[in-house]
């Protein structure tokens, strides 16, 4: 009795596992037409969606090289005098936010 019901268990994972194996390779060919489903004249797009040119563009050409610059990079010195002058106006905003806070918190706490 027991191997009875052992071999109906075994055969009835056996059907669960085709069943899911054969879910799963039908919706891989499946999942190639869900970009189509939009186009059907029943489902269509959304109300407020722009209309889909009719041309729809090249692809960007990832091969070509970008003209050369006309400008040079900038050397050392010009960088660290740029990186000077900027840490200089950080230091200008974050002292004059500092005052306008110092000046603003007496007046909020009356």
């Amino acid at each position: 009795m027991r191997i009875i019901e052992q071999r109906s268990v075994g055969s009835f994972r056996r059907s669960k596992i085709w069943l899911v194996a054969g879910a799963i390779l039908s919706a891989i060919p499946l999942s190639g037409c869900g970009s189509m489903v939009a186009d059907l004249p029943v489902v269509g797009l959304p109300e407020g969606a722009p209309a889909r040119p009719k041309d729809p563009g090249k692809f960007p050409a990832v091969h070509d090289m970008p003209a050369p610059r006309e400008q040079t990079a900038l050397d050392p010195a010009e960088q660290l005098k740029i990186e000077s002058e900027l840490a200089a106006a950080r230091d200008r905003q974050a002292a004059a936010a500092a005052a306008a806070n110092t000046a603003s918190a007496p007046a909020a706490k009356k």
